[in-house]
């Protein structure tokens, strides 16, 4: 009896130890769960698509939200105070990595921690925005993936779409680097061609009608950079152009969604999957000052068919174009 009774109570004080084990067992799974903030700028086809390949690429590689990854999506509504605060309140939360999609994003993170990871897409040039001192060694806490494409492509688009261009109107944010270097090149590669570039500047959104509008009637067509700005607002700019007209040639899908004539650019969803491959191999212990910044190599053509007929153009000169 005395042994049934002291089996009864080693049986009980097992299971018990068993039930304890299981639980802690459960709660070192879920501190395995990494935190990763993501902060965008605006809402527009190309950063959302970067966003939306960001979490593809992660998941991949075996980092899949619910499971062993927690995201905290915030945005910004294209205010950069607003992109300061987002990144502030990462470091407060002490997120595991911070992803950063456009150049302001990618700034602001990096002012508010050089300890956190930080992971960009959507920069252009990654060094003039003081975010890593080389693309080839980051060095510090951050990497990621530039949007950058030869501005000459862009130039060759436009002499095939317009074989007469005397004049090239653009309209950029001046406060972003990244519209100032698309610029700057344009120029100077324009310059060589005897092509003139027009630009006026706009920092907000109720600034790019009156933009656009003072250039159109001046030129014979306009460059739609890698602008945040420009790319929240190519319907306003899009419209203004057909009224007038004039063609206009971008840098990406959405541009031409959005109403522009064509686009000679690259994916921002495998721009953003990229990023996302990077990522998780920082969450697996790589440091992000051994990962090179990287580009994309190929780009696609895109011609926009109603706007290509209503200006009365044609594609007749160019190869390998998707129609929308």
């Amino acid at each position: 009896m005395k042994n049934k009774k002291l089996l009864s109570i080693l049986l009980s004080v097992s299971l018990g130890a068993m039930m304890f084990t299981g639980c802690s067992s459960n709660a070192g799974s879920s501190g395995d769960v990494k935190k990763i903030g993501i902060t965008q700028l605006v809402e527009h086809p190309a950063l959302d698509q970067a966003k939306e390949g960001f979490i593809e690429g992660l998941a991949e590689k075996g980092f899949v939200e619910g499971e062993n990854i927690e995201i905290d999506f915030q945005n910004a509504q294209n205010d950069n105070p607003t992109s300061q605060t987002i990144a502030s309140n990462f470091v407060n939360d002490k997120k595991d990595l911070i992803f950063a999609i456009s150049t302001p994003s990618a700034q602001a993170a990096l002012n508010a921690t050089k300890d956190i990871p930080i992971v960009f897409t959507a920069v252009t040039d990654a060094v003039e925005a003081g975010l890593v001192s080389s693309n080839e060694n980051p060095g510090g806490n951050v990497t990621g993936t530039s949007d950058a494409i030869p501005v000459e492509k862009a130039l060759d688009l436009i002499k095939k779409m317009v074989p007469d261009v005397k004049k090239i109107g653009v309209v950029c944010n001046t406060s972003e680097i990244n519209s100032k270097l698309q610029v700057d090149a344009l120029k100077e590669a324009a310059s060589k061609e005897g092509i003139e570039v027009i630009d006026k500047g706009a920092t907000r959104a109720n600034e790019v009608n009156q933009a656009v509008s003072a250039i159109a009637g001046n030129v014979d067509v306009i460059f739609a950079p890698t602008d945040n700005l420009v790319a929240s607002s190519m319907s306003i700019i899009s419209k203004v152009a057909s009224d007038n007209n004039i063609p206009v040639i971008g840098t990406e899908e959405g541009h031409v969604e959005n109403g522009a004539l064509a686009c000679n650019g690259i994916s921002y969803k495998e721009l953003g999957k990229k990023a996302g491959e990077m990522a998780a191999d920082i969450l697996n212990g790589k440091s992000p000052s051994d990962i090179p910044v990287t580009t994309l190599e190929d780009t696609q053509l895109i011609v926009n068919k109603n706007v290509m007929k209503k200006l009365g153009l044609n594609a007749d000169n160019l190869e390998n174009v998707t129609f929308k």
